[in-house]
């Protein structure tokens, strides 16, 4: 027991540079790519160019005889023991839930889909004899076109079910009919979510091991937990002998929130050749064969009363699944369903999603699943409403949101948000933009008649976050909880592990997590060890996505090291020969209330604990806890992003001239860390806005399959972003915390597409479809003076 030195500093809030980046920039990092055992062979894949065919024939004779090849298999070989790839969210009784081979059998069902692989000593070699296989394919109609798609008599993309509705999903609150019949005004646009890539800097790869009788899988992947479990009981080999380690993984965005087919089939391969495998894709193969996102069609309507006021909304939906379900494709529109009213005020709301089925490779999530797709229709059509009532943009959302003295509030789709102060947001995004300012300079500029008109451009999100209580999962047929597990080590040296079980991919995770135990235990943060990505060293745990890691996980370790506090306590109160009552614990230091003296720190009971000298009657000799937390509701950051746009009506090129954005994301534990989580989301926001589009063929061809072809913007393409945020803390987690992982993607799209639109109003255009790149603005412009405004 020693005098009390000085309490560490309170690490919460603090831009401490990330502990990670050490190892991230200077090239010492562990890719899965960069992963080589003795005698791995390498695993190669030849994909379908069909969009839709029958599998006629496979002849892989001269393959399987080429010099340094292993072994040649096909769909045939593998379809006993394949399975099917699993649909975790089957979101209705009745959805159709087509069988998903990892590899072809007999039919292909988009271009890229596997029908066969060769393992070989090293990849030159496995190059050489994939094109050695032929395979015979008798061609089907592709299915491209999701309104034709659900047309009567469409040619069928799984012809066993008769249909190509995968299902239909409705929610409604209020009396929509009435709310649209007394209305005003009325509002209808129909917005087209393109298909996007998720092109993550670490492209997929796989490595798996036989070892000790069970297989470790080391794979690029957000969700090692989920996939252990999924890999178990997909091919039926026993989870325990499953081991996964999610290595340094270089991004993922929700493209590696997946159970994918190469996983399962390299695992396949390990235990039929008793030898380590390994498989890597190439930039294009991962464009066609990485999930997609978005791809949905909406008809979004709005009634209103003249003063602006919202009577009711109506959204139908058209959600184009792909050929298959993979693990979570069916939910992701449906996660967007209860974000359309957003932070409005309404009497009715309806929503219906049906989701469709096409010939192309399968969507899933991707930065934001559901919630920048309903963000973009409901900020989009304010913007339109706001025009039709010859309103400013801002003050008509003003006059719909929720006031910050009304929560908690629940919104028309059911949601009760717990916090927030959109004024505050708004007010401070305005003063930082120089608002009135820009109008006014745009009111001049139309005046003039410049070749050049500035658009300004509105979005007040919100979104849901930490998914999230495992009971309202449940509820909407999810196949898992939201919980988060955490463990927390005091080692005999007063050095702390933290074991999570919510697996990084470039997050911070280490570093906030290091300051939120540094503060909960009262321990330097340098002494903070966190343990992630590894089923063996973390059993437990849901993973990453959703902007649920530091809402749920996070929490789960400030819960874990407050049980680390209360067992210390008893160990102290036995130490300072005091009961347990009158101890207080700060900045790492139990002392008895009301004094200073004598005292004990945390490292010193940990010594204790360890050595086990003069333990207390009945306590174990140790200080470790674990915790398992369980939200209560999910979290709504919120935020007001403006931007504001040079339009050349001449060339239809669009220059963002500034961008503001003043974000809630409740208590902030590291800002650099969210300040970078804010300027990559408003990256791929406006990538959607302005440059991304995944395009096929008429025969279903992907045709941006390279970096050539599919646009994505780098730093040059970007402006300097102007970050700030508002607090309002959540009340459903005990950090405080709201996510912050996708609130840039969400709100940045329709801030930057209604700039485009506001810059062009004058000239009749009321929509631009995204990307809005200089021909398609251009073009806009010119049917817009034809007569033909849309």
């Amino acid at each position: 027991m020693t005098s009390a030195p000085e309490a560490p500093a309170r690490q919460t809030g603090l831009a401490l540079p990330r502990k990670e980046d050490a190892h991230l920039l200077t090239g010492r990092t562990e890719w899965t790519d960069n992963i080589v055992h003795s005698g791995t062979m390498q695993v190669m894949f030849l994909r379908s160019p069909m969009a839709h065919a029958r599998i006629t024939g496979i002849d892989a004779s001269r393959a399987a005889e080429m010099p340094g090849v292993a072994a040649v298999l096909t769909g045939a070989d593998f379809a006993g023991e394949q399975g099917s790839l699993p649909c975790a969210w089957p979101v209705t009784d009745d959805i159709v839930l087509p069988e998903h081979p990892p590899m072809a059998v007999d039919e292909v069902r988009y271009v890229g889909e596997a029908v066969a692989c060769v393992v070989a000593r090293d990849a030159a070699s496995a190059a050489d004899a994939l094109e050695e296989i032929d395979v015979d394919y008798q061609p089907l109609p592709p299915v491209l076109d999701m309104e034709r798609a659900i047309a009567p008599g469409a040619d069928l993309v799984h012809a066993d079910k008769g249909t190509n509705t995968c299902y239909v999903w409705p929610l409604a609150s209020g009396d929509v009919d009435a709310a649209f019949s007394g209305a005003d005004v009325v509002v209808t646009r129909r917005y087209r979510q393109q298909r996007l890539i998720p092109a993550a800097m670490e492209p997929r790869a796989v490595v798996c091991r036989p070892e000790n009788g069970g297989y470790t899988m080391w794979s690029a992947t957000q969700i090692p937990h989920v996939l252990r479990l999924m890999l178990a009981m997909t091919t039926g080999i026993p989870e325990q002998d499953i081991r996964v380690v999610a290595p340094d993984v270089g991004g993922g965005f929700g493209s590696k929130l997946q159970v994918t087919a190469e996983e399962v089939l390299l695992l396949l391969l390990a235990r039929r050749l008793g030898a380590p495998v390994k498989w890597t894709e190439t930039r294009s193969e991962g464009f066609q064969t990485t999930h997609h996102g978005r791809d949905q069609i909406q008809d979004v309507s709005i009634a209103a009363d003249a003063d602006g006021r919202i009577r009711g909304l109506r959204v139908q939906l058209l959600a184009d699944m792909g050929a298959y379900l993979m693990l979570v494709t069916p939910g992701v529109p449906i996660l967007g369903a209860f974000m359309y009213p957003a932070i409005y005020k309404m009497d009715a709301y309806s929503f219906t999603c049906t989701g469709v089925f096409t010939t192309k490779m399968p969507t899933d999530a991707y930065r934001g699943a559901g919630r920048p797709e309903a963000t973009y229709a409901i900020e989009r059509i304010m913007n339109e409403l706001a025009a039709e009532l010859g309103m400013d943009p801002i003050e008509l959302r003003r006059r719909n949101w929720i006031g910050h003295d009304e929560f908690p509030y629940t919104t028309i789709a059911g949601l009760t948000y717990d916090s927030g102060n959109y004024e505050a947001a708004t007010e401070r995004a305005t003063s930082l933009f120089g608002y009135d300012g820009l109008r006014a300079e745009q009111q001049r500029r139309r005046e003039r008649g410049d070749a050049v008109q500035l658009g300004i451009g509105v979005s007040t999100y919100t979104e849901m976050c930490g998914l999230a209580p495992s009971r309202i999962l449940g509820d909407l047929k999810y196949g898992a909880g939201g919980w988060e597990h955490a463990a927390v080590r005091m080692l005999p040296t007063g050095k702390v592990e933290v074991v999570t079980g919510s697996s990084a991919h470039g997050q911070g995770h280490e570093t906030a997590w290091s300051q939120i135990t540094a503060d909960r235990l009262g321990v330097p943060v340098e002494d903070v060890r966190v343990l992630h990505g590894d089923t063996l060293v973390a059993p437990r745990g849901m993973d990453t996505y959703g902007s649920r890691s530091l809402v749920v996980g996070g929490s789960a370790v400030a819960q874990a090291c407050d049980r680390v506090v209360d067992k210390a306590r008893r160990f102290a109160a036995h130490m300072l020969e005091a009961a347990e009552d009158d101890l207080e614990f700060s900045g790492g230091r139990f002392t008895v209330r009301g004094t200073e003296h004598p005292s004990a720190s945390i490292q010193e009971v940990a010594l204790a604990a360890f050595a086990a000298h003069d333990l207390p009657d009945g306590v174990e000799p140790s200080l470790d806890s674990d915790a398992a937390y369980e939200p209560s509701d999910f979290s709504y950051p919120h935020g007001t992003h403006l931007c504001a746009v040079e339009v050349d009506t001449e060339t239809g090129e669009v220059r963002i001239r500034s961008y503001v954005a003043v974000d809630d994301v409740g208590t902030v534990v590291n800002p650099l860390i969210v300040d970078g989580q804010v300027h990559g989301g408003l990256a791929q926001g406006i990538g959607q806005a302005l440059f991304e589009e995944a395009v096929h063929d008429a025969e279903g061809n992907l045709v941006t399959s390279t970096m050539a072809d599919y646009l994505l913007p780098s730093a040059a393409d970007l402006p300097d972003f102007t970050t700030d945020r508002t607090v309002t803390p959540s009340t459903t987690n005990p950090l405080g915390a709201k996510g912050v992982g996708e609130a840039g993607t969400i709100a940045s799209t329709p801030a930057v597409v209604n700039a485009i639109v506001d810059a062009l109003r004058p000239y009749g255009v009321r929509d631009v479809h995204m990307p809005c790149t200089p021909e398609r603005v251009w073009r806009a412009i010119a049917d817009a003076k034809e007569g033909g405004a849309r």
